[in-house]
């Protein structure tokens, strides 16, 4: 018998070979298509079928309505008689609506101390733990790049009003902190500085080594660890409670792209804050090296100013700003991915909280070192 699929179908493709039906999903199964859905559900019937093989490609977006609706028509297959199979293992809603609907709680899993007597077997687990790990996370970096990329296309996908949310919260409000701890190592760099140049009557390089070191490095990473400590952690925390509330589950059974709303206005903004925090380090770092040559050094702020501009080159501003962004990224993202990672208690929220603070300074150290091999490798 000829197949009966036809082109154009957007959620449901079926063909028949004798007795057997293969049916593939594809496209977006959300509650908003339930029409579409069930229109194109209604064209085919179970007539004369025997089994039904289902197929389930990773691509389809599949959300509870959607799940729901998909199980209807299972049930359906299997009342007519269908024997069903599913080519792969079946989607994950499935088994949640048919727990659910039972009452069943998943089975909890075995603790890891049941092998700390068995050497190979816990290196093993430990190996595979890793391994998912790094799967996960560049899972989440692919859902965070397709929801940027949705996100470009729609200025209501974009959220404006929430990215200038978070670059109020990540900030304008972080600027008092980040000021003072910037004033108040610069003194601390340039009082040791001073003491050990003036026994070289080398004072006037004091300038050199605050200006210089301010802009290309202690600017931007100082600001870059308060801003980990205290917004990447503030990621963590807010997307993991709404995690332990079951808000996140929400937003998936109505349909909507929890990475689009919850990760994409939190890098943007932070990438936007960054580089405004950055420059603000920069010029209350330079005001604290020129009070502390005026009092400890007695040097006129006019010399000061003088010696600052012979201290720079074209590049040493640039070269501290340029990394502000790619920070920002960074601190957003670790935070964020933390926050959707939590499960079950507030214990293991505050735990991912702080692993997400640790992990975001590991990696603004890690690529500052990249970005200093680089420019030294560019001789910049």
């Amino acid at each position: 018998m000829a197949p009966r699929y036809t082109p154009g179908r957007m959620y449901l493709r079926l063909q028949r070979d004798g007795d057997a039906l293969d049916a593939e999903l594809s496209g977006e199964w959300r509650g908003a298509n339930l029409p579409a859905i069930d229109a194109e559900i209604a064209a085919h019937s179970f007539a004369g079928a025997r089994s039904l093989k289902v197929t389930v490609p990773d691509t389809v977006t599949l959300d509870l309505a959607g799940a729901w609706r998909l199980r209807e028509w299972l049930k359906a297959a299997e009342a007519a008689g269908l024997n069903i199979q599913f080519d792969g293992p079946p989607p994950g809603q499935l088994e949640l609506i048919d727990h659910t609907l039972a009452g069943k709680v998943r089975p909890t899993p075995p603790s890891s101390s049941e092998s700390a007597f068995e050497p190979v077997s816990a290196l093993g687990k430990q190996v595979t733990r890793r391994v998912q790990a790094v799967k996960l996370a560049l899972d989440f970096i692919g859902r965070a790049c397709v929801a940027f990329g949705r996100a470009c296309t729609s200025w209501r996908r974009l959220r404006p009003a929430s990215i200038a949310r978070h670059v109020y919260e990540t900030g304008i409000t972080a600027i008092p902190i980040v000021s003072l701890i910037a004033f108040l190592i610069t003194l601390i760099i340039a009082y040791i500085a001073a003491q050990q140049a003036r026994a070289y009557g080398a004072e006037i390089f004091v300038v050199d080594i605050v200006t210089v070191g301010v802009l290309r490095e202690l600017g931007v990473l100082l600001t870059a660890i308060i801003v980990a400590g205290r917004s990447g952690s503030a990621f963590a925390a807010e997307i993991g409670a709404m995690k332990l509330n079951e808000e996140v589950d929400a937003l998936h059974a109505i349909g909507v792209e929890p990475h689009e709303v919850l990760i994409v206005p939190r890098v943007i903004g932070l990438v936007i804050a960054m580089p405004l925090l950055a420059v603000i380090a920069d010029g209350i770092g330079l005001t604290g090296g020129a009070l502390l040559c005026k009092w400890l050094l007695d040097m006129p702020l006019v010399l000061y100013l003088e010696r600052v501009q012979d201290a720079i080159a074209p590049t040493t501003f640039w070269v501290g700003i340029i990394k502000a962004p790619v920070f920002g990224l960074l601190i957003a993202l670790s935070g964020t991915y933390r926050g959707l990672q939590v499960r079950d208690s507030s214990r293991e929220l505050g735990r991912l909280t702080t692993v997400a603070v640790v992990q975001s300074i590991f990696l603004v150290i890690f690529a500052n070192a990249i970005f200093a091999i680089a420019f030294w490798q560019l001789d910049i």
